[in-house]
C-alpha cells in the first residue's frame, strides 16, 4: 500500500468526472435524496401497474427529479444564508464605525 506523503492532495469522489461530491456543498446530500426518491417511485409505480421496464423509468425519473428538486432548493437556502451573513457582517462593521460618531444611527434616537 502507497502512503500519502504530506503534500499530496485528498482526491474526491468525482460522479462521472466532472462534480466532486465530497468538496461540492449539497452534492453529496442531493444524491442521496435522489437515491431515495427513485427507489420510492420505482416500487410505487411496480406494485400499481406491475410493468418492471416502465417502473425502471419512472424511478430514474424519481431520481433525476428529485436530486435536481433537493439540488436546486439546498443551493438557493445557502445562497440567501450568505446574503443574510453578509448584511450582518456590514451592519456590525458600521456600528463599529460610526459608534460614538455624529452618524451613529441609535444616537440620532437617543437624542430625540
Amino acid at each position: 500500500m502507497a502512503e500519502q506523503q504530506p503534500g499530496d492532495e485528498k482526491q474526491g469522489v468525482k460522479l462521472l468526472g466532472i462534480l466532486d461530491v465530497e468538496n461540492t456543498p449539497c452534492a453529496r446530500d442531493a444524491l442521496l435524496h435522489g437515491a431515495g426518491g427513485s427507489v420510492i417511485t420505482g416500487l410505487v409505480h411496480f406494485l400499481a401497474t406491475s410493468r418492471v421496464k416502465r417502473s425502471f423509468d419512472v424511478g430514474m425519473a424519481g431520481f433525476m427529479l428529485t436530486t435536481l428538486g433537493s439540488w436546486f432548493y439546498c443551493r438557493y437556502n445557502n445562497a440567501k444564508l450568505r446574503v443574510q451573513q453578509k448584511v450582518i457582517q456590514d451592519g456590525i462593521k458600521n456600528k463599529v464605525m460610526y459608534e460614538g460618531t455624529s452618524r451613529d444611527p441609535t444616537r440620532q434616537t437617543r437624542e430625540q
